[in-house]
């Protein structure tokens, strides 16, 4: 794989006495949409974490662009900056209107503010929220607040993006709306990290699927290799019981 955006190597993590993550290598290339597969626990979400600084590791290198992120000491600050994440519950400030929740980083970040004002009414008009963008949260349904999320990611005109499980908290009907907006941005050549179990969205999107089971990488592979004929026993255990 030439020039990796992200590359894991030997990458470990525990909390206490549970050890999460096992010695982890991955490389993910620039535009890549990797989905992460697995039981809860399995490691996913920690692995995500560990990708941008909000969980240091313990052992091992997380590479972006070439550089060390890991390394103790290492000013994470401008990584975040590069590396978008969204999470599962929306995180949005209910006192501030969707516009003000996505522009409030750029702002403080960047020192942007005028200047920000067109980028970020343009991503509300393109994911369907122009509508939305000068209500407050508690106005917005669950797939609209994980757009705004989204958005809000997107305004620091990240290179990557990191989402973890963010359909999980949506009732079914509003999932779709959600898994569009990443359909759009992996037609963008958007590097993207994605913890799912949505299985169905995975095989349709991804360029890779990782299976992860007990903090170690189990299997991985094309979607089709995968879902279609997974090698080891343990994916095949998975699979069946997730798409029965």
């Amino acid at each position: 794989m030439p020039d990796p955006r992200l590359q894991l190597r030997g990458v470990t993590k525990s909390f206490g006495e549970v050890s999460v993550l096992k010695g982890i290598d991955m490389e993910i290339a620039a535009g890549e949409m990797v989905c992460l597969i697995g039981a809860s626990g399995s490691g996913k979400s920690t692995l995500l974490r560990c990708m941008n600084g909000l969980e240091p590791v313990d052992d091992g290198e997380v590479f972006l662009d070439g550089v060390d992120i890991a390394e103790p000491g290492f000013d994470l600050s401008t990584i975040r900056q590069r590396i978008g994440i969204v999470f599962q519950s929306f995180n949005l400030f209910p006192h501030m209107t969707a516009f003000d929740n996505a522009a409030l980083a750029p702002r403080r970040v960047l020192g942007e503010a005028d200047s920000a004002k067109a980028r970020i009414t343009g991503l509300f008009e393109r994911f369907a929220l122009g509508d939305h963008m000068h209500k407050y949260p508690d106005q917005l349904s669950g797939g609209q607040q994980q757009r705004v999320a989204v958005i809000r990611a997107l305004a620091m005109k990240p290179n990557t993006m990191l989402l973890d499980e963010i359909t999980s908290a949506l009732d079914p009907e509003l999932v779709g709306e959600v898994l569009d907006v990443l359909r759009q941005l992996r037609d963008d050549g958007m590097t993207m990290v994605l913890a799912t179990h949505e299985m169905s969205f995975a095989r349709e999107v991804a360029d890779r699927v990782v299976f992860m089971d007990q903090g170690v990488i189990a299997e991985e592979g094309r979607p089709e290799q995968i879902f279609s004929a997974p090698q080891q026993a343990r994916t095949q255990q998975f699979l069946a019981s997730v798409l029965r």
